[in-house]
């Protein structure tokens, strides 16, 4: 991509870079109202049956995802001009999605800094590692990795340690400010989970609250990993990272059904975002509508994005994601070594070397 068309893409996003206080209020209105009359709704069909309950409890989610999405504007200061509007409804929203906005501000700033660039990993991004890394990596850290990538562990482990635990302290270093606003949205979770036990019993607020976090707090993490890791992504050192590409070719366009689309804040048009984290999430769609140039991002569906579970390291010289028996097969071909069958996926580690030594003595 030519500075040329760099600065023409940044350009032709500028007209949407404006906030609309009309239409922040009706989705203020239209994500906590719904939230809060389901999650009554979903209380009283306790006395009937809880199997109706439980559909009633994916749609909450879905809400909650949604109110996750403005407390996600207020931290680009897209949602309101007022950078205090923005703190205040962004610790309500973190509240309500058990977020620390001070904290998670930061932390997503710095993921819009530093995504794709493999020089500058580790802090608001997901674990990934190179296919030259993971090789030369202990065994110890391969076995984290692998644990870390496990659908299982990141979809069905992750929302608990993370939204439940991990949030619920201060990193480290961390400014007064930060640290002040972790602990008043700690506060208010306990003040506004005691009010629920108090009101409908702590067997009811579990069987109620405990389904939407679990729920919201999955697809949310399944919404940040699918949209940077599909097959083709971008990634480089820092010498030949761009802003402008890492967003438009390492954040993918999630075409989803208009009613997900609606739930998620238009949060699929991830490649517009990233070029552009002050236009708000009702614009997103009418960016890249407007902008030719960002419709030739990678498009993926519901259907084609579960492909991106089989994918787990990054191969810098074919640029692209990999699994680990293509890793295997990479690295052999790259030594001039046939693939070793059945020895697993872990590649030139101390366990496979000691087993292939003793196979070879007998």
């Amino acid at each position: 991509m030519s500075k040329e068309s760099i600065a023409e893409l940044k350009k032709d996003v500028v007209p949407f870079e404006k906030t609309d206080l009309n239409k922040s209020i009706k989705q203020i209105i239209n994500t906590l109202g719904p939230l809060l009359v389901l999650w009554y709704v979903a209380y009283l069909s306790l006395s009937v049956s809880y199997w109706l309950t439980i559909p009633i409890l994916i749609v909450t989610a879905g809400f909650a995802v949604r109110t996750f999405i403005i407390c996600h504007d207020c931290c680009h200061q897209s949602f309101f001009k007022s950078s205090k509007a923005n703190a205040i409804l962004g610790t309500i929203t973190g509240v309500l999605t058990l977020v620390p906005y001070e904290q998670w501000k930061k932390s997503h700033n710095i993921h819009h800094a530093t995504s794709s660039n493999l020089d500058k990993r580790g802090t608001g991004d997901m674990w990934v590692l190179t296919v030259k890394e993971y090789n030369e990596a202990s065994i110890w850290r391969k076995l984290a990795y692998r644990l870390y990538r496990n659908p299982i562990v990141m979809l069905g482990i992750g929302p608990i340690v993370i939204f439940l635990i991990a949030y619920r302290f201060n990193v480290k270093g961390a400014r007064r400010k930060e640290r002040l606003n972790t602990y008043l949205t700690n506060v208010l979770i306990a003040i506004l989970y005691t009010t629920l036990v108090w009101m409908v019993g702590w067997q009811a607020f579990l069987m109620i609250q405990a389904p939407i976090l679990f729920i919201s707090g999955l697809l949310g993490i399944w919404l940040f990993y699918v949209q940077h890791q599909f097959e083709e992504s971008y990634f480089e050192h820092n010498e030949k990272w761009s802003f402008v590409q890492a967003a438009v070719e390492g954040s993918s366009y999630y075409k989803l059904p208009k009613v997900l689309q609606w739930l998620t804040g238009n949060i699929g048009f991830h490649h517009v975002h990233h070029l552009s984290p002050r236009v708000p999430n009702y614009y997103l769609e009418d960016a890249h509508e407007a902008t030719p140039p960002l419709q030739k991002a990678t498009t993926i569906t519901l259907r084609t994005s579960l492909k991106s579970l089989r994918y787990r390291l990054w191969d810098e010289d074919t640029k692209q994601f990999v699994t680990y028996k293509k890793a295997k097969e990479i690295l052999a071909s790259r030594n001039g070594e046939k693939p070793v069958e059945n020895m697993g996926n872990l590649v030139n580690d101390p366990i496979t070397e000691k087993v292939k030594k003793r196979t070879s003595s007998i």
